[in-house]
């Protein structure tokens, strides 16, 4: 489903509505597998986010849109700064995961 996924993020503007409504329906069904079996249990917000960094090949600077600044992603990310619960919702929809994950 993964895959499936990436394949039609990749289309970009060129997406069919009904593309668009397979998408969420995916989108939906990955997040539900993935809190159900794969939920990090321990972790805190900050590692979640790194993990999940990680596991998209993200750097800092492409949470800018999401922080508003370079300085807030870099203190988020090395534990000087909490993720707040706007960023937390962002992030969340970022990800496709619940925003329990960064609070």
């Amino acid at each position: 489903m993964l895959a499936v996924a990436e394949r039609l993020i990749d289309k970009g503007q060129n997406i069919t509505a009904e593309e668009t409504a397979l998408l969420k329906l995916l989108s939906h069904l990955i997040q539900e597998f993935e809190q159900r079996f794969y939920k990090p249990h321990g972790a805190t917000p900050r590692e979640v986010l790194i993990e999940l960094m990680a596991a998209n090949n993200l750097k800092q600077s492409d949470l800018v849109p999401i922080f508003g600044s370079k300085s807030i992603v870099s203190e988020v990310v090395n534990g000087k700064r909490e993720i707040s619960k706007a960023h937390a919702k962002a992030l969340a929809e970022r990800f496709n995961t619940s925003t329990d994950l960064f609070l």
